[in-house]
């Protein structure tokens, strides 16, 4: 897919805002656990990408009410949802210098349009040494879910079916959207925020 920068300036995509706090204690913790001096670019978004995907829970698959967004609250409780993980993926990468901006696909929320739709998050990333963005969903494997660190050709969560009314937006989003923030900020049961409050769309 032909993707569309909000911002023509790389540095856009290294900003720390309120939800990418990766000036955080805990976030500069793990960042000295996962990194080294030595390690390329690509491999330290490989470790990042890894790590969210895997170590952070969906909240959705384990079932709990708890609501994280701030990329800190994200690595504290190890858990959230698609556009918490994104936000704590973006402090990992940002913190290293390594252009990290938001993506988002709409999707039928279950598995049939009559039971809704919903925005879903995930990051894409700049690689100085290949010259070009890659999207990355770490939102976290299960069946019928295999998402995977891939520079050749993308391994997402989710593939869009166009004729289902599914939508792959183009655009790389500086700071996570409002509408998906927002949503975070209002509901404190996140089971219920999941079910009937999620945006449809962009």
């Amino acid at each position: 897919m032909n993707m569309t920068c909000e911002s023509k300036n790389f540095n856009d995509y290294l900003l720390e805002l309120n939800e990418v706090d990766y000036s955080n204690p805990i976030i500069c913790t793990l960042v000295n656990e996962l990194f080294n001096p030595l390690q390329t670019e690509i491999e330290k978004a490989k470790a990042a990408y890894e790590f969210v995907r895997d170590e952070i829970s969906h909240t959705w698959d384990i079932q709990s009410k708890r609501v994280t967004c701030h990329a800190s609250d994200v690595l504290t409780f190890k858990e959230g949802i698609c556009y918490a993980k994104s936000n704590l993926l973006a402090a990992l990468l940002r913190s290293q210098g390594i252009p990290t901006g938001f993506c988002y696909q709409r999707l039928m929320l279950f598995d049939t349009p009559d039971k809704g739709y919903c925005i879903h998050a995930l990051n894409a990333v700049f690689f100085h040494s290949l010259n070009r963005w890659i999207r990355l969903d770490s939102r976290g494997n299960k069946t019928g879910i295999n998402a995977q660190f891939s520079l050749d050709h993308e391994r997402l969560a989710f593939h869009t079916q166009q004729e289902l009314d599914e939508v792959d937006y183009p655009l790389i989003y500086v700071r996570p959207h409002p509408k998906t923030m927002s949503i975070l900020k209002e509901h404190t049961d996140a089971i219920e925020m999941y079910k009937h409050h999620l945006p449809e769309k962009i």
